[in-house]
């Protein structure tokens, strides 16, 4: 006995107090709260209230339990690997039975323990880093079935996003452009889609262009759903500009959606990429409605997606249906707008021009790409001819490889070279001081065919694309104007046609935007530029065009140079000539059977030009040979 207390008792008290300290010096370190230690303290100190005989013959006295909820293993084992704590692992040993819970001695001794609510406490790291990771994968597949809605409901907000990004340049273009409101959304047609659209389009942006409008047009026929075009990249232009890098994609599908559906791209059980393989064909070439409603539409219940891998061209010119015909123009005038970016730069380079004047929009054909595929070597070296030949035969594509130049150039197939259309023009009655723009690609030949163009019209506004040579700092294309060949004036900044180097399609949007706001255009050539720019200034009000015969005006150009017709014979002959080609109101000459030699529907869209719907109003009906029709 000391102090009458058992020695038991003394060897007792002195384990829970070592045991106190310690946890004391655990949860102080460990940052728990006052009620946390009070709790704990509870759970390993024996009750002083029992005293009794009967309550130490059966062991220890009921203790009262205070179970932490959803301890992290770390803290119980950091707790149970104490010094003094280690005596109660001894002492205990811990079991569930029903709604208490018993304390086990080494002496066999038991006590039951009544279980108490847990305290709620902090959830640990590995909780917390759990839950994160489960709710970013929820978000993340909560925005991918969103954008994939969305790309039915076509946001505006997911468009502008992909655009910056898929635009963004290191050197940030700063152009001034004409905010303009979105228009009201026409009402969708509804209609049972028998299938998907897909096409490639091939040759150059203006040839694509017409392509696209036949497209829309077909899909609006068999009540298909069309996919956004692909443009070609694969050409001599080798252009990898796609459909939203050229045109307002937004407004081409919004501006539609009352005649015909429009998507961005398939969904993905008809991809490629999954394994599906659509039908691809070319259509035939100046097809009628009865080849499409017959021949292609039963293909759709065998194949759902069917692919036009060739698209010039493969729509009639005439024969077709009053609204479908409208269609097309609507496509070309109205659908087809470019994007804001080449909108801005090139109203900036039609307000420049016409600050200094009216202004002639040359569309001068002389490129070599232009003159190997069509055999026409007139002016040229023969060094020239050669190199001009051989890149003819390294275009399998190419099927006509052996061309008579000559035979081609006296039956009007060739363009004018820059010497010729120098004269034509100055026969024309243009001055000296007349303000021309070259509406075209690098002239072959460069400054030794344009010298006599020069010397006769020093006011020239061209674009030309830099050769990495001698005399070329930086392969950028440029424009600007050359003032008596000597002084040069910038039109526009280099770098803010940085971003069409090496896009040739984006080019030569520009310049179609200039020819069709200069006061008087004029085509070397009946290219896919020329036709259409002729086609829709006559929509706009059937602005000045000239047509060049150029099959009567070699004739007269060579009667001139070698002497036999005069110059002032040969001003007035070139003038009588043109005299109807100005881009009057006429109506489309039609040729039976022979679709590439009638008028082009998109050179003169009749349709869309007059309000009767047989055109009656126009006049310049004229006579008719017997092989021709007029509509």
């Amino acid at each position: 006995m000391i102090h009458g207390i058992s020695h038991q008792r003394w060897i007792e008290h002195r384990h829970c107090a070592r045991t106190e300290e310690s946890l004391d010096r655990f949860w102080v370190s460990r940052g728990r709260s006052w009620e946390a230690r009070a709790c704990i303290w509870r759970l390993l100190m024996p009750s002083t209230r029992a005293r009794s005989d009967s309550n130490r013959q059966r062991g220890r006295e009921r203790l009262r339990w205070c179970v932490l909820a959803r301890a992290s293993c770390f803290e119980v084992s950091k707790f149970f690997r104490l010094s003094n704590v280690g005596v109660l692992l001894r002492l205990f040993t811990i079991r569930n039975r029903g709604r208490g819970m018993e304390v086990r001695s080494e002496g066999g001794i038991q006590v039951r323990c009544d279980k108490l609510p847990a305290p709620v406490i902090p959830r640990t790291r590995l909780q917390v880093w759990f839950i994160w990771v489960c709710s970013s994968i929820l978000l993340w597949t909560c925005l991918v079935q969103l954008v994939t809605v969305g790309e039915l409901w076509r946001p505006h907000f997911f468009e502008r996003i992909s655009n910056r990004l898929a635009h963004s340049d290191p050197l940030p273009l700063v152009i001034e452009e004409t905010v303009r409101s979105p228009p009201p959304l026409l009402p969708t047609r509804n209609y049972t889609s028998n299938g998907f659209l897909k096409v490639s389009c091939n040759g150059g942006l203006n040839q694509m262009r017409a392509a696209i409008c036949d497209m829309v047009t077909i899909a609006r026929l068999l009540n298909l759903t069309l996919v956004v075009p692909e443009l070609d990249k694969t050409s001599f232009w080798a252009d990898p500009s796609n459909f939203e890098d050229i045109f307002d994609v937004r407004h081409f599908i919004d501006s539609l959606r009352d005649e015909v559906r429009i998507v961005r791209r398939l969904p993905k059980r008809y991809q490629q990429k999954y394994g599906y393989q659509p039908l691809r064909m070319p259509p035939v070439s100046w097809s009628n409605e009865k080849y499409y409603l017959e021949q292609i539409l039963p293909l759709f219940s065998k194949h759902e997606v069917v692919h036009f891998n060739r698209t010039d061209a493969r729509l009639a010119n005439n024969g077709i249906s009053l609204d479908l015909q409208r269609l097309r123009c609507r496509v070309n005038f109205q659908a087809l707008r470019f994007t804001p970016q080449i909108e801005a730069l090139g109203n900036k380079l039609v307000r420049l021009l016409q600050e200094k004047g009216s202004f002639v929009a040359l569309h001068l054909r002389y490129e070599m790409d232009m003159l190997a595929f069509s055999g026409c070597t007139h002016g040229c070296t023969a060094e020239e001819a050669e190199e001009l030949k051989r890149m003819r035969y390294a275009f399998p594509w190419w099927r006509e490889k052996e061309i008579v130049a000559e035979e081609r150039r006296s039956q009007g197939l060739c363009p004018l070279t820059p010497e010729e259309t120098s004269l034509i023009l100055q026969a024309l009655g243009f001055d000296k001081d007349t303000q021309i723009y070259i509406a075209s690609g690098e002239i072959y030949g460069s400054e030794r065919r344009l010298a006599a163009l020069r010397a006769a019209f020093p006011n020239i506004c061209f674009s030309v694309e830099l050769s990495e040579g001698e005399n070329s700092k930086e392969n950028v294309k440029k424009l600007h104007l050359d003032l008596e060949g000597v002084k040069k004036e910038m039109l526009l900044d280099p770098k803010e046609l940085q971003q069409f180097h090496n896009h040739s399609s984006q080019m030569a949007a520009l310049d179609f935007m200039v020819s069709i706001a200069s006061n008087t255009f004029i085509p070397t050539y009946d290219g896919n530029m020329a036709k259409l720019v002729e086609g829709h200034r006559r929509y706009l009000g059937f602005k000045r065009t000239i047509l060049l015969d150029r099959k009567r005006l070699v004739v007269l150009l060579d009667l001139h140079q070698n002497g036999t017709l005069s110059l002032k014979n040969f001003e007035v002959a070139v003038r009588l000539a043109h005299e109807k080609k100005m881009g009057q109101p006429s109506h489309r000459r039609v040729i039976v059977d022979k679709p590439k030699e009638e008028d082009y529907f998109y050179a003169n869209p009749l349709e869309c030009l007059c309000k009767q719907p047989d055109c009656d109003d126009l006049p310049g009906r004229g006579k008719r040979k017997s092989n021709e029709v007029s509509i």
